[in-house]
């Protein structure tokens, strides 16, 4: 056996013994076995793809044969390495967060057992998911982590919770399933047999157009699970009643398993034309924006983090649509930027959605509620929870140095790319997706200046009372994940070889070959680069570091061809050290002019008022209003009570107003297809109680029907 097949068999021998010691030791060893055990099986994790990725070989074993079926596979390769690779640090960030969560959890010892089973349970069928290489195991461990997923926010031995959000994610992941398996079976009719290498094989013998139902279905039908418009009406209700040690792990792992399974499908094993690609970037462009918008006004801290979900989801598909639409007309490097995009920004998003929600998590333990119009001042109570969840924040505002910022800027980089295309009318759909995921980026600024401002500076709102034990509970899984968010930010350079396997695979062009330059020496390696171009770079200091440290350099460029020689370039690296200087000089010179002065505090004058009370602060609802009002054609809420108070009748002196919110989604597709549904139902149900009469005529209008039929065959 192989080493990475010894590391894989190793992965789920830890899961299982973590159920068995979880069950022998009892209730009370649960958190600590929960962390011990989780963690090393996400080192395992990550040492797994590390051994694939590393030795640039795919692992590929057979296991037992099914009568009708075939022989089962487990095949890992670069792509679905990447992804068991953050899996792996989503997970061992997770797993510590639980352990750590639940030992101060004691008023519900009772579910700690159950918490542990479906825990380990969950990341075995995640990790059957991502090596599987047949349809029939993908599509078992599929449905597997779907009801574990289901257990997992539906358990309530309490009975205080409202279960409808669980049974809305079950049906709308079976409609996934049902759809992801018609797509399968529509491909497999033309293979040898169900593994993933006959697939691509019958694939690319399909014309074009013979793949297009198998793409919207697998695109849609995986694009649940993904959160894509206008199947994601589930992923707010059921993220925001799950419990906090899972919601993690499902915006950082689960999330992203639909994206697995769009790649895996419509990239790599199918080949379909540009119009696949102008649908996957048009729909990413339309998440993305709704879920910002509908983020940007939530009150709801869990629910804001869920519809955010939403939003990088959709930044994910559209780079990725991006990718189709390139590698269709034959532009591979494009391909390969746009594809770099779309794992580099699922990495990052599992990174800082992970810490997000995780500090979400410390805040309600802490507190007892997560409504942002109740909160404030949490800086002052919880100082280090507070400096973490800063960075995360900036991290998902795209902030440099921080890691949103490259991928974001990689994506609308290759968006930019469109100017290579033929097309014109490409062209204008690359543009207006452009503009479009450029005020998502915005508003993004917008909603996390608004969830950092108003929930821990400020003034304290509400009436909350700190818990101790909730206080106590360890900080380290969201400052691992601080660290890696900063050095995914500012090492680019050296994050894109190891993302430059999978890339090569499937856009057949190299993008560290295209974006990383050697230090901007003439080598042969950037030969396809002019002399004037490369010392031009060279003299504006981008040949800092050589000799000092590894890799081949520390900027990331773009530079067009001859018809189109504009240049793009980062280095993230560089601005860090500037950013260092930048800050010292700056504390230096303060110090230097203010130490002969003496420090005098004086009350604070605010407009006469002798105390600020919190009434008269910015509330998060405030804050996020002009968003409201500017997109009240999207949002369109109901008013449901309208009541004003006056003084002597002519003097208003308040208005209170309730509203009913309802989602676009949902007003604009669920609603009318539900209603179309009952019109059926209606309908039918009047058939069924008509006069003798009637079904009389109904007989003869169906003979007459079956006559017209048969004679025009």
């Amino acid at each position: 056996m192989t080493i990475t097949g010894s590391f894989l068999v190793a992965i789920f021998v830890a899961c299982a013994a973590g159920v068995f010691a979880s069950a022998l030791l009892g209730h009370k060893q649960v958190p600590t076995v929960l962390s011990i055990a989780g963690a090393l099986s996400s080192i395992l994790m990550v040492l797994t793809s590390a051994s694939v990725l590393l030795m640039g070989q795919p692992f590929e074993a057979a296991l037992w044969t099914l009568d009708g079926f075939g022989r089962f596979t487990i095949h890992l390769d670069s792509v679905s390495s990447i992804f068991l690779l953050v899996s792996g640090v989503v997970y061992f960030s997770v797993s510590l967060f639980a352990g750590s969560f639940l030992k101060h959890q004691t008023d519900e010892a009772h579910p700690h057992l159950y918490y542990a089973i479906l825990y380990f349970a969950l990341m075995a069928a995640v990790v059957l998911i991502l090596v599987a290489g047949d349809i029939v195991l993908f599509l078992i461990s599929w449905e597997c982590m779907s009801s574990l997923c289901f257990l997992l926010i539906n358990y309530d031995p309490k009975g205080q919770l409202d279960k409808s959000a669980g049974y809305i994610m079950l049906a709308m992941s079976e409609a996934g399933f049902l759809a992801v398996a018609v797509a399968f079976l529509l491909l497999a009719r033309s293979a040898t047999d169900f593994s993933f290498t006959a697939l691509r094989s019958a694939c690319a013998t399909l014309s074009p157009d013979t793949l297009w139902l198998p793409f919207l279905l697998g695109f849609f039908g995986f694009g649940v699970k993904a959160g894509l418009v206008p199947v994601n009406f589930w992923l707010p209700r059921s993220y925001t009643a799950a419990p906090p040690i899972f919601i993690p792990v499902f915006a950082g792992i689960t999330l992203n398993l639909g994206f697995y399974g769009i790649l895996r499908l419509n990239a790599d094993l199918m080949h379909a034309g540009y119009g696949t690609g102008l649908v996957a970037l048009i729909t990413g462009s339309i998440t993305a924006l709704v879920g910002i918008l509908y983020a940007t006004t939530d009150g709801d801290m869990k629910t804001m983090l869920a519809h955010s979900s939403i939003e990088n989801a959709g930044i994910i598909v559209a780079a990725l649509g991006a990718f189709l639409v390139f590698r269709a007309f034959s532009q591979p490097v494009a391909a390969a930027l746009a594809l770099s995009a779309v794992l580099y920004h699922m990495v990052n998003h599992s990174i800082y959605k992970t810490l997000l929600f995780e500090g979400a998590g410390h805040v309600e333990a802490a507190t007892g509620t997560r409504e942002m119009d109740q909160l404030g001042g949490l800086a002052r109570f919880l100082p280090e929870l507070s400096a973490i969840f800063l960075i995360g924040c900036l991290a998902i505002s795209a902030v440099p140095p921080f890691n949103g910022f490259v991928s974001e800027w990689m994506t609308l980089q290759s968006l930019l790319r469109s100017a290579v295309l033929a097309s014109t009318s490409v062209r204008i759909v690359f543009a207006l997706c452009g503009a479009a995921l450029a005020l998502t980026a915005a508003l993004a600024v917008t909603c996390f200046v608004k969830t950092y401002a108003m929930n821990f500076l400020g003034i304290r709102r509400g009436s909350w009372e700190l818990h101790v034990k909730a206080q106590a509970t360890s900080k380290f899984p969201l400052a691992f994940l601080a660290v890696i968010c900063l050095l995914l930010g500012i090492l680019p350079t050296y994050v894109l070889p190891i993302l430059n396997q999978s890339v090569e695979s499937l856009a057949g062009a190299s993008v560290t070959t295209a974006l990383v330059q050697p230090f901007f020496t003439a080598t042969p390696e950037n030969a396809q680069l002019p002399p004037a171009f490369l010392a031009d770079f060279h003299n504006l200091g981008a040949q800092t570091g050589r000799g000092l440290v590894p890799g081949r350099g520390l900027v990331v460029l773009l530079r067009g061809g001859e018809t189109n020689p504009v240049v793009f370039a980062m280095s993230p690296s560089y601005s860090i050290i500037a950013l260092v200087i930048l800050f010292a000089a700056a504390w230096f010179v303060f110090r230097r002019l203010t130490r002969q002065r003496t420090l005098v505090k004086r009350p604070v004058w605010a407009g006469g008022i002798p105390r600020l009370l919190p009434l008269l602060t910015y509330t998060p609802t405030g804050f996020s209003n002009p968003v409201r009002v500017v997109f009240q054609a999207i949002f369109r809420p109901n008013i449901v009570e309208d009541t004003r108070q006056t003084v002597a009748v002519h003097f208003r002196t308040a208005i209170h107003r309730q509203r009913e919110e309802i989602h676009v989604v949902d007003r604009l597709i669920l609603q009318p297809v539900g209603a179309a549904a009952r019109g059926i139902a209606d309908f039918l149900a009047g058939m069924h109680h008509g006069k003798l009469n009637a079904y009389v005529v109904y007989v003869l209008v169906f003979l007459l029907l079956v006559l017209f039929v048969y004679r025009a065959t």
